[in-house]
């Protein structure tokens, strides 16, 4: 991946929360109801079941006030102020499906909505908003069992600290203490941190559900912080990812591998990740082909037959995007590869740009596909 392609890459991610599914319909459902990201007990924001989101917010000496969801990059959801002191506004239309950052500017000021919870994305705690897909019941909270999501610290020589990680082990891994797992390091995007794929992805529901329709091997799932040299917004070329790899590699796994009941041997050992945790995949996965035996970029680039000649071959290659990004590209990758002798698969997210939604829905196709 070139250093231009990269930084495409990431204007893209930092775009993603602005981006919505434009309709001709002029008539909008009267039917909305509190998003279930909200604080308790708060009414706004809503979104209505064709995806439109509408705010609310209190702020009666305020000139202006816009939200950053809603018209692309043509500067958000105007708010219109009434007499009691509350700006209101309805995205122009509706909203892809699934998760969005979202901020309030407020005079000028960004700030967040005091009635939505916090997640972190563009490199800040940011307001997140939910609306309901068609296919949401593979991530949805169901009655079956479930695994556990802990926090880790672990030792960083290299960094000179305790970093922290996210572990998921799957339901019964504390019941039978003879059974060994596979393991897949699970990477956030520019702007995440470890916390994305648990709050915003449900990677933990994901798992569970599958598990419980006999789906899926069970397997382990680790997620760690991937910077090691903090880098500013707009300086992406200067990431190195030979701090970060070095973390990974010679820290996290033989951490995770001496306090997990693994299976600890590159075939069942998997590396994924998300936008820049994507070009990290790649990057790691050619540096060190004898660590990993599956791969999985979700909107994070692209593999070619050069890139794996003279390395170990991996067991499965699967790259994926949401149908706004470049489908074709994927695509054409994984015919690339399998022609080459590869076993690749290519999976593109229907009515879906650079957002959690596509890769909710890449985590639910590329699980099923590792360990066999």
């Amino acid at each position: 991946m070139t250093r231009t392609t990269t930084a495409l890459l990431f204007a893209a991610a930092l775009l993603s929360a602005n981006s919505f599914a434009q309709t001709n319909s002029s008539t909008i459902a009267d039917d909305f109801k509190p998003s279930v990201l909200n604080q308790p007990g708060q009414e706004y924001p809503q979104v209505n079941s064709q995806g439109y989101a509408r705010f609310r917010i209190n702020a009666p000496k305020a000139d202006s006030v816009k939200v950053s969801l809603g018209l692309g990059g043509r500067g958000g959801t105007k708010l219109t102020k009434g007499a009691d002191g509350f700006w209101t506004g309805t995205t122009e239309g509706p909203m892809d499906e699934g998760f969005h950052y979202y901020n309030v500017t407020v005079d000028g000021g960004k700030f967040n909505d005091p009635g939505a919870q916090n997640y972190y994305g563009s490199v800040r705690w940011e307001s997140g908003i939910e609306i309901p897909a068609h296919d949401q019941a593979f991530y949805e909270l169901k009655a079956v069992p479930h695994g556990n999501v802990q926090q880790i610290l672990f030792p960083s020589k290299s960094t000179g600290t305790s970093r922290r990680a996210f572990v998921y082990t799957p339901p019964g891994y504390e019941k039978d203490k003879s059974k060994k797992y596979p393991v897949l390091y699970l990477q956030h995007g520019w702007g995440e941190d470890e916390t994305a794929w648990s709050n915003q992805g449900h990677a933990n529901l994901i798992m569970d559900n599958l598990i419980a329709e006999n789906k899926t091997k069970p397997f382990i799932i680790v997620m760690t912080y991937g910077m090691t040299n903090e880098v500013k917004f707009g300086k992406i070329r200067e990431f190195k990812i030979d701090p970060f790899q070095t973390v990974l590699t010679d820290e996290l796994i033989p951490y995770v591998d001496a306090n997990f009941r693994t299976l600890a041997n590159r075939d069942n050992r998997a590396m994924a990740g998300l936008s820049m945790g994507g070009m990290e995949t790649k990057m790691i996965t050619l540096n060190k082909p004898e660590t990993f035996g599956y791969y999985g970029l979700l909107s994070g680039g692209l593999y070619n037959p050069e890139d794996l000649n003279g390395k170990a071959k991996p067991k499965l290659v699967f790259i994926s995007c949401g149908s706004r990004e470049r489908p074709d590209g994927v695509k054409k990758a994984a015919t690339d590869l399998t022609a080459a002798g590869y076993k690749a698969v290519s999976y593109v997210s229907e009515n879906t740009g650079h957002e959690f939604q596509t890769w909710r829905r890449s985590l639910h196709e590329l699980a099923p596909m590792l360990f066999n």
